[in-house]
């Protein structure tokens, strides 16, 4: 596979500053790297940034740029709220519940647990730049999981077919929720 993990993800931030003391104190990300250039190294356009990475313990980031001299960024009016978003897989479901009452206890407005489909079970909410985030917990078992990717298209068959899911119990055995046969 060409693609081994993922590197890093990027987000314009509205402070670099106030972003760097959300992700290291409130989720505890390593800040590793901060670079800047008055031009874009890619395109040479003239745009002074400041670049910087929060790791996570697989390797894996998120980074985001302070872009002050661009115009404010425009969210996508036509895209709901929750549909772009960041997720970090936690440890475990009490990891999860753990770091909930964390951030409560923070001033932090979470929503969730939400259980999606037995597959993870996930809490929301927005960092100081208005990104949704994710902590999510991974809840199947692997016997779930091997389930999941065999039926995966399926799935979008179903979907492609009508871009709603009055066909789900096809698929899930039920016209509401995720009811599946039982694994053997």
């Amino acid at each position: 596979m060409l693609c081994k993990k993922l590197h890093h993800a990027a987000f314009r931030c509205v402070d670099a500053a106030e972003t760097v003391e959300f992700y290291t104190t409130v989720l505890g990300l390593t800040f590793t790297h901060a670079m800047g250039e008055d031009h874009v190294p890619s395109t040479g356009e003239y745009s002074p940034h400041i670049h910087i990475f929060f790791e996570m313990e697989d390797g894996s980031n998120i980074a985001f740029f302070e872009v002050p001299k661009a115009p404010p960024g425009i969210k996508d009016r036509n895209t709901p709220d929750w549909v772009q978003h960041f997720a970090f897989e936690v440890e475990s479901v009490d990891a999860l519940n753990k770091a909930k009452a964390e951030l409560e206890a923070k001033g932090i407005d979470v929503l969730g647990p939400t259980d999606h489909d037995d597959f993870i079970l996930s809490i929301y909410f927005f960092d100081p730049s208005g990104h949704r985030l994710e902590l999510t917990a991974r809840t199947g078992t692997p016997e779930q999981h091997a389930r999941f990717e065999q039926e995966a298209v399926a799935v979008l068959d179903c979907w492609n077919e009508t871009h709603d899911w009055s066909n789900r119990e096809r698929v899930f055995g039920s016209a509401s929720g995720y009811r599946r046969e039982v694994l053997q």
